[in-house]
């Protein structure tokens, strides 16, 4: 259970109606040897707790496709290179797309600062002891950002395997980054991640070298999770792979005049 936002492994929250116990005979004394013995009901109630944010998602997949925006949902734990991917991104890419970010964390303005060292304009949301970005969040900063007609637009999610899996914020893609300082079993330990995303980044290769990280074997398993998962190996020091991420990024962007 996250302390946060409340969410179970089912989505659902079950109410249980006080006084009352699940088929269950009660015997309560009145005095006098005078007892009554009532049969009680457990009665669920499940809601689901995501309606209202899936329902705020749409609104914003709605703004994204009127504008013509292809919004990405960066996600990873702490420290997987997101942002050192989105800087080098933003450099060398710079002049051939129209970019925005929205950066997401608990605390600190950090990496929005090194987003807008890169000339591009970014809204920092922080989400104080909040475990991931929600729709409402990401609808309350584009009404304040404004994003360009035709633009990309990178959400980079909270550092959280977990959370921001179950929350739709309205994005096209989804992008799961792990790096090869973590271990090779992450795709079976957070299923739902691997499952929810359409491109998964293995961040970090030069480190190979020093590192006990079987590259095959975390292909393997995210292939066992998710077939249709594509994945991408990058090394954002010596920049090898990153063309490749650029083309899988061109290829998502729809021309002004197809849209």
């Amino acid at each position: 259970m996250c302390a946060t936002c409340g969410c179970d492994a089912n989505g659902t929250v079950t109410m249980h109606v006080p006084g009352q116990d699940n088929n269950q005979e009660h015997t309560h004394s009145h005095g006098e040897g005078h007892s009554h013995t009532h049969a009680k009901t457990i009665v669920d109630v499940e809601q689901d707790i995501l309606q209202q944010n899936n329902l705020l998602a749409e609104r914003n997949k709605g703004y994204f496709d009127a504008k013509n925006i292809l919004a990405l949902n960066l996600v990873s734990s702490p420290g997987s290179g997101k942002t050192t991917l989105l800087e080098k991104t933003l450099t060398d890419l710079k002049g051939e797309l129209e970019f925005c970010v929205i950066e997401g964390d608990q605390q600190t303005t950090n990496d929005a600062d090194r987003i807008h060292a890169t000339g591009t304009k970014v809204t920092q949301i922080n989400t104080g002891k909040g475990c991931h970005l929600d729709a409402h969040m990401v609808l309350h900063a584009l009404q304040g950002m404004k994003p360009k007609n035709n633009s990309v637009l990178f959400i980079e999610n909270v550092g959280n395997l977990v959370c921001p899996a179950m929350f739709d914020l309205g994005e096209k893609e989804r992008v799961v980054i792990i790096s090869v300082t973590e271990g090779d079993d992450k795709p079976l330990k957070y299923p739902d991640m691997f499952y929810t995303s359409t491109l998964c980044i293995i961040n970090k290769t030069d480190l190979l070298p020093y590192v006990p990280f079987n590259i095959e074997k975390v292909k393997e398993n995210a292939l066992k999770i998710n077939r249709n998962l594509t994945i991408i190996e990058v090394s954002c020091t010596t920049g090898e792979g990153l063309p490749a991420w650029y083309n899988w990024l061109k290829s998502k962007v729809l021309a002004p005049e197809l849209a």
